[in-house]
């Protein structure tokens, strides 16, 4: 008996004889099918949640955040992995994205790596139990993904799965089931469309929310961002400007006694408003955030009752 089609896989009538709709009808029905994505990533929300405190967990105990997938799936993963050390200030080894081929398969498709179960333990290999891995596969059935959950979880790593297609929820290797009913694409099978949307809303909340946790952030700025080029140094100069609610001259002079770490600098000018800064109260500023597990607004509180 042939097993049913994902759904994922399956085709969309709404979308039959899209080749001969107008150009205008095409632009219409793909927007409309998208509009579709945000209600099934809101259906999710419960599980999101979940694996974002396992990912907390994971960093609060020396540990760090990996993505596995194939395809579509993997270079999503592997994108916004690679956005947090420039966002967050992290060290790029605190969230990994691996995908089946390796990094040639970021750039042309790598035919049958997603088939290859027995690469994702070579892939996994650097894993300890402090780490939680999540499987992107739209599919839910990819097999290089659920390999390398089952080895994740031998290792004692929490592990979730991030789909598109309703899969049973009873994989003992499998904690957390993040599942976005897109439904089927536009364009059959080409689950880079609604599926690959849902699934960047998704990784965006597990990392952005994971940071915010952590003390990356602090009201909605992402004070903890590595000042790299002159985009990100305009942004940092804005951000002390904004919230530390002094001009441009003060907040560069705040930064340049900081080293260009924003967090720092506003914790000195909100701890010691106007007074004559120097070197050891940099040290006292990094010091205090250590203590309070880098949250800006707890050090503040401790410091007198600012945030």
């Amino acid at each position: 008996m042939q097993e049913p089609l994902p759904l994922t896989e399956q085709t969309n009538p709404r979308s039959v004889g899209l080749d001969d709709l107008s150009l205008q009808a095409a632009v219409r029905l793909m927007n409309q099918e998208d509009l579709k994505v945000v209600e099934a990533v809101g259906q999710a929300e419960a599980a999101i949640a979940d694996t974002i405190q396992s990912i907390v967990q994971a960093f609060q105990q020396g540990g760090r955040l990996l993505y596995i997938g194939a395809g579509t799936s993997g270079r999503l993963g592997v994108l916004d992995a690679s956005e947090c050390p420039p966002t967050f200030g992290t060290p790029p080894e605190l969230v990994q994205g691996i995908i089946a081929g390796g990094l040639p398969a970021l750039h042309q498709a790598a035919e049958g790596a997603e088939d290859v179960a027995a690469q994702a333990e070579v892939d996994l290999a650097h894993i300890t139990p402090a780490d939680v891995v999540v499987g992107i596969a739209a599919s839910g059935t990819t097999p290089y993904v659920r390999s390398g959950l089952r080895f994740a979880k031998a290792r004692g790593c929490a592990t979730a799965l991030l789909t598109c297609n309703p899969v049973p929820q009873n994989d003992p290797a499998i904690d957390h089931y993040m599942v976005l009913a897109v439904g089927p694409e536009v364009l059959t099978g080409s689950t880079r469309l609604k599926a690959g949307t849902a699934t960047k809303m998704v990784l965006n909340m597990l990392t952005t929310l994971s940071m915010v946790q952590m003390g990356k952030v602090y009201d909605q700025y992402m004070v903890d961002l590595k000042v790299s080029n002159d985009k990100l140094q305009k942004r940092a100069l804005r951000m002390v400007m904004q919230l530390a609610e002094v001009d441009a001259l003060r907040a560069q002079e705040l930064l340049q006694l900081c080293g260009g770490e924003v967090k720092t600098a506003l914790y000195l000018q909100k701890r010691w408003v106007d007074q004559p800064l120097d070197a050891s109260h940099v040290s006292q500023a990094r010091a205090q955030l250590q203590q309070h597990q880098g949250k800006l607004r707890l050090a503040l509180e401790a410091a007198h009752g600012l945030a």
